[in-house]
């Protein structure tokens, strides 16, 4: 019986070796840019969980990433492709065509647009693990409570310093939402995003990804 230490690696080592280059250069960049609390973002803790699992083609690791940011990831696609043609579709990338902005942080802020096409392909060698939506939904509500009772609220002027991280205030960085209370708001979040963002890509990545093999899943 072949042991899972014999198990060929699924990933190309070039891949896993750009992958790396790339977070060589963006880790020490973004932390001397916009300091460490950036990476309590989403998107930087699936690029950091991301580069652990690309090395140990771990199907679990990979599984929670692609959970839980190939939805908004995928709206920040959507939105940058229409903001390239003329139109702001939600605003989220509005940031990336503002040439006030220095060019080569908003060139590694594309990875926002690859990232979720790298992690499909990963789940597709690696296979899906259905333990992905509860682990990814514990650290998400636990990157929640810690932007939003510790980290700082939006602000008129925020700089480059991350505020409002993951939208625990609301959708902007200059001032929080008005529509219902904080802790509403808050709350939203915590119920919002597993339901309506990673139980039904679980459910899509379920039917049409390979499953992770039984050893991976135990």
């Amino acid at each position: 019986m072949t042991q899972a230490s014999e198990i060929p690696p699924r990933i190309p080592l070039g891949l896993k070796l750009a992958y790396t280059a790339f977070m060589a250069v963006l880790v020490p960049v973004y932390w001397l840019y916009y300091g460490p609390t950036n990476f309590l973002y989403f998107c930087d803790v699936a690029l950091l969980v991301t580069l652990i699992a690309i090395w140990s083609e771990h199907a679990l690791l990979i599984s929670m990433c692609a959970v839980g940011i190939l939805l908004p990831q995928s709206i920040w696609v959507a939105d940058f492709l229409g903001n390239a043609v003329g139109v702001s579709l939600t605003g989220m990338t509005d940031y990336m065509f503002d040439a006030e902005r220095s060019l080569f942080l908003r060139l590694l802020s594309l990875f926002h647009g690859w990232l979720p096409f790298l992690l499909l392909y990963l789940v597709l060698k690696t296979g899906y693990d259905r333990r992905a939506l509860p682990a990814w939904t514990g650290l998400a509500w636990a990157l929640l409570l810690v932007c939003f009772f510790l980290m700082p609220p939006p602000t008129p002027h925020p700089g480059l310093t991350p505020v409002n991280i993951n939208y625990v205030y609301g959708t902007s960085d200059h001032a929080p939402q008005t529509l219902v209370p904080g802790v509403v708001w808050f709350v939203g979040l915590i119920v919002g995003l597993p339901l309506f963002a990673f139980v039904p890509t679980h459910f899509l990545l379920a039917r049409v990804m390979p499953a992770a093999s039984s050893s991976e899943a135990t």
